[in-house]
């Protein structure tokens, strides 16, 4: 089995910056693109952003493009989503997935990926 945990989430100001850490632990070999999704109160979740397992390939969502940056570690199983200048509107639980296949782009689609954590919440004030 693998074992997805995120971190860094928390409460911040609009204009700042938060840093969130997805660790993977237990079956990591089988682990290949990672993503990063989001769910607000009352909405769907939502595509964020995803990176391959070379991490030459990432895809982002147009709502964060610019603003919010992913990579990892293969080291040290992590994957790291960066996100500057957030607005009220990032506000949700930040969720960790991975996929068990090779992608050549990264999936936009929650029922492409395999593994999923427990989600960090992210709140932004105006």
């Amino acid at each position: 089995q693998v074992q997805l945990v995120e971190s860094g989430g928390g409460l911040v100001q609009a204009g700042d910056s938060l840093r969130l850490s997805c660790a993977a632990s237990g079956r990591t070999f089988s682990i290949y693109g990672m993503g990063w999704f989001r769910q607000a109160p009352g909405k769907e979740r939502e595509f964020v952003t995803g990176i391959g397992v070379s991490a030459s390939s990432t895809r982002y969502a147009d709502s964060v493009k610019g603003r919010f940056t992913i990579s990892r570690d293969n080291a040290k199983n992590t994957v790291y989503l960066q996100m500057d200048s957030l607005k009220p509107e990032d506000t949700a639980v930040y969720y960790c997935a991975g996929q068990n296949r090779p992608m050549i782009v990264p999936s936009t689609r929650a029922n492409e990926y395999n593994y999923w954590g427990q989600g960090t919440q992210v709140t932004v004030s105006s």
